[in-house]
């Protein structure tokens, strides 16, 4: 399947990290590229190795015309819920673009309300090279931060399992309960919380 890219319009790609995980925000990425000044290599983040993703992490923010970073709070996940916080973080992700796109590729099934043209690609971040890029910066970001929570609170595990519910993780949730960076509306949480 190929995705076909206006070569005269500007065109943002815009993807997300962290739905799935239990602690800490839902990071997104908008990124305008440079058809003069392309980047070679992009792929799904989850596909590169961490070494190759922190190459194009730096390269993607020298040569991209635009790039922005959105996200939605815990707190904003709880009171909305993932889907929509999700939805409000690309929104901000956009917004943040020192350049106003014309059209906007969002990686998923659904797209945020967007003041343009924006069309939802499944599989978009292995189809559309600046969903890719939207996707490592992403990715690095929301790592960072858990590595940067991970220094705060070593027993956690979070450079390990990256928040996501992993078995490891699920045993320290019940062993020593949740921390304020915690999704208060997600079911193991609630459970360590003693409310399901």
């Amino acid at each position: 399947m190929t995705i076909d890219i206006p070569q005269d319009k500007l065109v943002a790609g815009v993807d997300e990290v962290g739905r799935g995980p239990l602690v800490g925000d839902v990071v997104t990425a908008a990124v305008i590229l440079d058809p003069a000044n392309p980047v070679e290599g992009l792929a799904d983040s989850k596909k590169l190795s961490e070494k190759k993703r922190l190459a194009l992490y730096g390269e993607i923010k020298a040569k991209a015309l635009a790039w922005s970073i959105g996200r939605a709070t815990p707190q904003e996940i709880d009171e909305l819920n993932i889907l929509h916080a999700t939805m409000l973080a690309m929104q901000r992700a956009v917004a943040g673009l020192s350049m106003t796109p014309e059209l906007v590729f969002i990686d998923g099934n659904r797209c945020p309300a967007l003041p343009m043209e924006a069309r939802a690609v499944v599989k978009g971040d292995s189809l559309v090279a600046a969903i890719s890029a939207a996707s490592i910066l992403a990715k690095v970001t929301r790592d960072a931060e858990m590595t940067e929570l991970d220094s705060r609170h070593p027993e956690y595990g979070f450079a390990r399992h990256k928040g996501y519910p992993t078995a490891e993780h699920l045993a320290i949730l019940a062993e020593r309960g949740p921390l304020p960076e915690y999704r208060q509306s997600f079911k193991p949480v609630r459970r360590a919380l003693g409310i399901e």
